[in-house]
């Protein structure tokens, strides 16, 4: 255990809405954190699969997820390691420092597009840097309240406030940045938020006092100084056999979801023996040698503490299903946001739109300044370079934001004219000539033209861009996937692509328009759960309050909800079709019913663990539960690589069909063994 300041009530000296300075300290270096970590989050699917015309990858999305699921599943792993070390060598402090280092690093990285080299280095120093940084930023809060329990509720509210912030402003800036001037530029701008984080931290440490230092040997408790919580509780240390388990388990997973992303996108599959794959039975394996030794201890313990564990492993179990169609909105949703959704807004529905965006965008932004300058008025003598740091940060958002709004208020819609001719084709299924409407590409000669050409005729798309153009005006399209959609490009950026995939067209009509980027649709779970967590508090705290099973329920049911909107309003999409235009409005529904989903579990389920074990086997259950929430996002990222498949082979709206009726299912089932699990908690609320 860290080391204590005995003066630890000085934090609470000139308090910033009654709370320690250190707090809000805390909180901007989060929010930036946060803001790099979802930014870049909000892009990497999209990057990946983008065509390699647009600057992308052209990956599929099996291959896309398969890194997706890979990444998002090892940040959950990392943070045990980092928080062993934290607490044992480190200290706090030193870690959240290493681990901002680390990720800022892996930031301007994927910002490099030299080589493909640079995003893996990158995505590993932010899996580790996440290890190092996440678990030990909650670790000083707790610290800081140890003397002041009445107040931690209020501090993790403040503090989660800054997390959603930032997931907020990362979304919108990084996402906008990088479909908007190109990937590089939003992959950087998380970059340099991460490295204004760090720094604010840096020179603003002093005002924790001793908290975080690096712990004396002395301070490290043994085992023999833990007292038992209850009687008839005992320790239960690990046998030999159990450690040799765990190192089993622990290198049979690291290897297999490695060597996922490995087999799937570079076909190195350091698995499979010959014909032999030996993949899913390494991976089956471990899970079962797993159970085996949690379920191998839990039956050593009491019964009391044997009952609470089941209960736990039970909660666990709800997660994985939860992690699993929640971490979609990262994959599969942003897939369906980019190729399915509607995002072509003209006329008066773009003015709305941009109207509303530019609110919901300033209003957070306006509170954050506000909190910013109530701490400035308390430290800016004593650290002048961390408030320096935190005013030079929100400057520049502020500028992106003006920029950003005033790009969409002057967009404009321009409906463009390009050349088709119909060409004469062999049908290979029917062996018979059919005329067939080809796009007039720039590469394309015109004496070829002249050869084949049974007729000119003349195409329109709508282009949406701030881009300034007039009647008659030249304009660029670039043809995504050579098979005939077209997307706008700039001149500029027309100079670095084939000339085989690029159309010219002349503008003929203007009108008010505005394209919503997909990675918009990410702001909307951190501004729901703004708008809708203070009622859910409410509801906590009223004689209405569910218990631990049915919330689980009631969440994986509104997930299921959420995905059965994508499915109904889906049901249009024809089998095998690669685009369509849904209405947007059945994206927003689906992640509104997933931030309800997420106010019944995410907030509550951290909180069960520590009250249904003893104090000295928090760090195991810990342990165990960032385990499921790791194989939970895995599967997500294996599930959701199947999209495009599926809507091959079924369709669109069946592949969220299933994600509706899983978790439904599983929900259900939470709720009808609510009597079972409130039995074994024993009174534990």
């Amino acid at each position: 255990m860290q080391s204590l300041n005995k003066n630890s009530f000085d934090l609470f000296d000139k308090p910033v809405l009654g709370h320690p300075q250190g707090l809000f300290i805390l909180f901007f270096t989060e929010m930036w954190e946060r803001f790099s970590y979802y930014g870049m989050r909000a892009l990497l699917v999209l990057f990946l699969m983008a065509s390699i015309g647009e600057g992308g990858w052209d990956w599929t999305s099996v291959q896309a997820m398969s890194l997706y699921g890979t990444y998002t599943s090892m940040v959950y792993l990392t943070p045990i390691l980092g928080g062993y070390l934290a607490d044992r060598f480190l200290g706090y402090r030193n870690a959240v420092l290493i681990g901002a280092i680390v990720m800022t690093l892996g930031h301007v990285s994927m910002a490099l597009e030299f080589h493909h080299i640079f995003l893996y280095i990158g995505i590993g120093c932010l899996i580790i840097g996440n290890g190092f940084f996440k678990p030990n930023m909650t670790s000083i809060i707790s610290t800081m309240y140890k003397h002041a329990p009445e107040k931690k509720d209020g501090a993790y509210t403040i503090f989660y406030m800054g997390v959603n912030a930032g997931s907020f402003l990362g979304i919108m800036l990084c996402g906008y940045l990088g479909e908007t001037l190109g990937w590089s530029y939003g992959f950087g701008l998380a970059g340099i938020f991460m490295i204004l984080g760090m720094i604010q931290f840096y020179f603003s440490q002093k005002i924790f006092g001793t908290i975080g230092e690096k712990p004396e040997k002395t301070s490290i408790e043994s085992p023999k100084e833990f007292k038992l919580e209850f009687e008839g509780d005992r320790l239960n240390p690990f046998t030999q056999i159990d450690k040799i388990i765990i190192f089993i388990c622990a290198l049979a997973g690291l290897i297999w979801v490695i060597n996922d992303p490995m087999s799937t996108i570079a076909e190195t599959n350091i698995l499979k023996f010959g014909a032999f794959d030996a993949s899913n039975y390494i991976i089956l394996g471990a899970v079962i040698l797993f159970f085996y030794l949690l379920f191998s201890r839990i039956i050593r313990y009491p019964k009391i503490t044997r009952d609470r564990m089941i209960a736990i492993v039970t909660f666990a179990l709800f997660m994985v299903v939860y992690n699993a169609s929640f971490e979609q909105a990262g994959g599969s949703m942003t897939i369906f946001a980019k190729q399915f959704t509607g995002r072509n807004l003209l006329g008066t529905d773009a003015t709305i739109f941009s109207i509303i965006d530019a609110t919901i965008t300033i209003a957070p932004i306006l509170v954050i300044t506000w909190v910013l300058f109530m701490l400035f008025k308390r430290i800016y003598k004593k650290y002048i370079i961390s408030t320096i740091i935190l005013i030079i940060s929100f400057s520049f958002v502020w500028i992106l934001i003006s920029w950003k709004i005033n790009r969409d208020m002057n967009s404009k819609s321009f409906k463009v004219e390009y050349t088709t001719f119909t060409e004469s084709k062999l049908n290979e299924e029917t062996g018979k000539k059919e005329n067939v409407e080809t796009i007039v590409y720039s590469s394309l000669k015109s004496s070829k033209i002249k050869r084949i050409v049974k007729g000119f005729n003349k195409a329109t798309i709508d282009v949406t861009t701030a881009d300034k153009f007039n009647v008659g005006s030249e304009v660029y399209l670039l043809d995504t996937d050579k098979q005939g959609h077209l997307k706008y490009v700039s001149k500029e950026k027309s100079t670095n692509i084939e000339k085989s995939r690029l159309v010219k067209g002349k503008v003929i009509e203007i009108k008010k328009g505005l394209e919503v980027k997909a990675s918009w649709f990410g702001i909307l779970n951190s501004l729901f759960i703004i708008l809708l967590a203070p009622l859910f508090s409410k509801w906590w705290e009223s004689k209405f309050n569910p218990g631990a099973s049915v919330k689980y329920g009631i969440g994986l049911i509104f997930i299921g909800l959420g995905f059965g909107a994508l499915a109904l309003g889906s049901m249009g999409i024809i089998k095998g079709a690669t685009s369509a235009s849904v209405s947007m409005l059945w994206l927003v529904a689906a992640y509104l019913f997933h931030t309800l989903g997420e106010l019944c579990i995410s907030p509550v389920s951290l909180s069960y663990v520590s009250k249904l074990v003893p104090g000295r086997m928090i760090a195991l259950m810990f342990g165990v539960w960032y385990i499921a929430l790791a194989i939970g996002n895995k599967i997500a990222g294996k599930m959701g690589g199947q999209i495009e498949a599926i809507q091959k082979d079924n369709s669109i709206s069946y592949f969220f069909m299933i994600f509706t009726i899983i978790p439904v299912s599983i929900g259900i089932i939470a709720i009808l063994i609510y009597p079972a699990l409130k039995k074994i908690m024993h009174g534990v609320k």
